[in-house]
């Protein structure tokens, strides 16, 4: 099995993925047989291409705007990572959204809080569940569970907080381990995370890219014609990407940001208590699902992507029926405007939604 670290330092992270060839599959093609049900979303992917100069404008403003609440949620979720663990720290990102905030919190754990720090990403998919092999070479080689510590960027709907949960426990229940499926992300808008920095949508700059800002590689695959049994799940590494890699540029533009920011976000810090408000937003993320599966006359709840987030994935790489924008011409959503310009998608404002984007896959069961 490989390790690599992509573009990133070898001492940033190790993705525990298997770099593999795969045929692209066209978006169309591909959301057809997805919601066909002949083929999982995992088997297939759709190659990536290099984002407009246009767009790459965008990222570099949004970040300029955002980095300031970036570097706050970071540092608050090390705070609240170096006060709740012991020992040497294993940073578990998710394969691919965790993987940059995974490396920044690896840095300013060991920089700051001078913590023994490792960091490995490895891949979860939804109804399949996460890599088994990964997490069994990770308690290999580590052998304080409770230092384990599960990282995402974002929640959508929950949908993989509760594939973590159930493939944790499924795997404790099966090699006797005690592995803590809690989950720590930047920005919780289901309420379903152990841990967040805030209950609020906004962007998350990393999120406006694909690979180039995620160490050049895809999101994961997993197929019998590529992965055997004992391989770790695949994935696409884009070297050919490499002069216009934002990877290891993020990661240090940011830490410059969290430099500025520590004193007074360290003094401000108060431990989570928010249990009330994450129950508050538990209920609004149900009933907003509730109101748009009515709506728009959905059956299936995975066509629905609340958030900027996951509004911003399925611009990115699925085929949308339509973008709902709680303000068409928001500073946090002018990427999604400009994608869905760019591919003719129709946009709805909604001022009462909850989120600041929602993204609706279109239906083509029929198609």
């Amino acid at each position: 099995m490989s390790i690599f670290s992509g573009s990133y330092a070898p001492e940033d992270v190790h993705f525990l993925l298997k770099p593999i060839e795969v045929e692209s599959t066209s978006l169309w093609e591909k959301e057809r047989l997805i919601q066909q049900k002949n083929y999982h979303y995992s088997e297939m992917i759709t190659h990536e291409s290099l984002p407009s100069s246009a767009y790459l404008a965008l990222f570099h403003a949004t970040f300029t705007q955002n980095k300031p609440q970036l570097a706050h949620d970071l540092i608050t979720l090390a705070l609240e990572i170096n006060q709740r663990k012991q020992g040497e720290i294993v940073l578990i990102s998710l394969a691919r959204a965790g993987t940059p905030i995974g490396v920044l919190l690896k840095r300013i754990l060991q920089r700051y809080f001078k913590r023994q720090c490792q960091h490995y990403s490895i891949s979860i998919i939804r109804d399949r569940g996460i890599d088994y092999n990964a997490l069994q070479y990770i308690l290999d080689h580590h052998a304080n569970v409770e230092g384990f510590t599960f990282i995402d960027g974002w929640t959508g709907k929950g949908v993989i907080t509760q594939e973590l949960h159930q493939s944790v426990l499924a795997f404790n229940q099966q090699f006797h381990t005690a592995i803590s499926p809690d989950l720590y992300v930047l920005n919780d808008i289901a309420g379903v995370a152990a841990v967040t920095a805030s209950f609020d949508d906004y962007l998350i700059p990393s999120s406006l890219l694909n690979s180039i800002v995620s160490g050049l590689i895809s999101r994961s695959i997993l197929n019998k014609k590529y992965i055997s049994t004992g391989d770790f799940h695949g994935c696409l590494y884009y070297q050919h990407f490499l002069a216009t890699d934002l990877s290891r540029w993020f990661v240090d533009q940011t830490m410059i940001v969290v430099d500025e920011k520590l004193m007074s976000t360290q003094k401000n810090f108060k431990p989570d208590k928010a249990a009330n408000l994450k129950t508050q937003t538990q209920q609004q993320s149900s009933l907003f699902i509730q109101q748009i599966k009515k709506t728009y006359n959905i059956q299936n709840i995975n066509l629905i992507k609340p958030g900027i987030g996951e509004a911003t994935r399925v611009l990115l790489r699925r085929v949308p029926d339509c973008l709902i924008l709680k303000n068409r011409h928001g500073s946090q959503t002018q990427h999604l405007s400009l994608l869905a310009e760019e591919k003719q998608i129709t946009m709805i404002e909604n001022p009462q939604m909850p989120y600041q984007a929602t993204a609706i896959i279109k239906e083509m069961i029929n198609d």
